[in-house]
């Protein structure tokens, strides 16, 4: 008998598929969260659940259901700081995530969100789209020449290499870091062990770190007052690592020249004050937005639910 499985959101049939080959799967309709009742059921009537962001595991919803019919939470994505991983081991519960897939990705977003920042595209675009533009002159909207300065990553993983390399090998960035180790790297970069010390030396800061609450407002006021007034932000890793009330301060008081995010505190909700803004651009959580890129991701999510729940084996990705 296959093994039944629930898909937690509408994935591509090139995911799909392969799935119905495996399992017995019931895939739900809806793009919104899983609700508390959502997620109790997933643990009490499926054998293996593929959620993804926004799905809060959490040690409430497992406290509910002490022995679940589920033993594996195959995450769709890379970050799983809405799973309880310690309350899902103890409730016997296997946690997977989909690591290698979304590096590039997320990289060519990171990019995206700096080149926009810095040249204050979303800007000029609002401009010619308003009917207001009133033709080329040699002062009209100068940003930040980012070739040749400086970008800190914040968060030295795989990610932030990736962004990294691309900034230093295709616009010839200096590279500064700070992570919780030295890396041993294939291109130059310099490590601080101060967060505050590394933002102010940059031009370009970039958050690349996992969420959970080791990192929570990591970036907040005193990182903003640290930064040059030419400097802008760059956020690809999870909203609430970056204090959005102190952003969205920094930003109207012009003490950083700009942001780009692709990520929100209390996603989806964008405050009022941020979206008023001519100084940041906001995208609607694109980092891994390429079909094929969400295809790996669930292939990924599918191999590790495979290993587990037909292999009996360790799923490549565990965490």
């Amino acid at each position: 008998m296959l093994k039944k499985i629930l898909i937690a959101r509408p994935l591509p049939e090139a995911v799909l598929a392969p799935a119905y080959a495996a399992f017995e799967v019931d895939v739900r309709p809806h793009t919104h969260p899983l609700s508390g009742d959502e997620m109790r059921n997933a643990l009490r009537d499926y054998d293996g659940v593929m959620p993804t962001l926004g799905d809060v595991f959490s040690a409430e919803v497992f406290a509910d259901v002490p022995n679940p019919r589920c033993s594996i939470l195959a995450n769709f994505g890379v970050g799983f700081n809405h799973i309880d991983t310690d309350a899902a081991h103890g409730a016997g519960v296997v946690v997977s995530n989909t690591p290698g897939a979304v590096t590039d990705a997320t990289a060519d977003t990171a990019m995206t969100l700096i080149l926009m920042s810095a040249r204050r595209a979303g800007e000029g675009e609002r401009l010619v789209r308003s009917g207001a533009w009133a033709g080329w002159h040699p002062t009209q909207m100068l940003g930040l020449h980012v070739t040749g300065k400086t970008v800190g990553i914040v968060g030295m993983g795989r990610i932030g290499q990736a962004i990294a390399r691309r900034c230093h090998l295709g616009f010839e960035m200096q590279v500064a870091y700070f992570s919780r180790s030295p890396k041993d790297l294939d291109f130059k970069a310099t490590p601080y062990d101060s967060l505050t010390a590394l933002a102010a030396e940059v031009d370009v800061l970039v958050v690349a770190v996992p969420g959970g609450a080791a990192t929570h407002h990591l970036i907040g006021a005193d990182v903003f007052a640290a930064m040059k007034p030419t400097a802008h932000l760059v956020n690809i890793a999870r909203g609430d690592v970056v204090e959005e009330a102190a952003l969205i301060a920094a930003l109207q008081e012009d003490d950083i020249a700009g942001a780009g995010l692709d990520v929100y505190e209390f996603e989806p909700q964008v405050p009022q004050a941020l979206r008023d803004l001519e100084n940041v651009v906001l995208l609607p959580h694109l980092g891994t937005a390429a079909l094929e890129v969400r295809v790996d991701m669930g292939l990924m999510a599918l191999d590790n639910l495979v290993a587990h729940l037909n292999g009996g084996q360790t799923p490549p990705n565990a965490v």
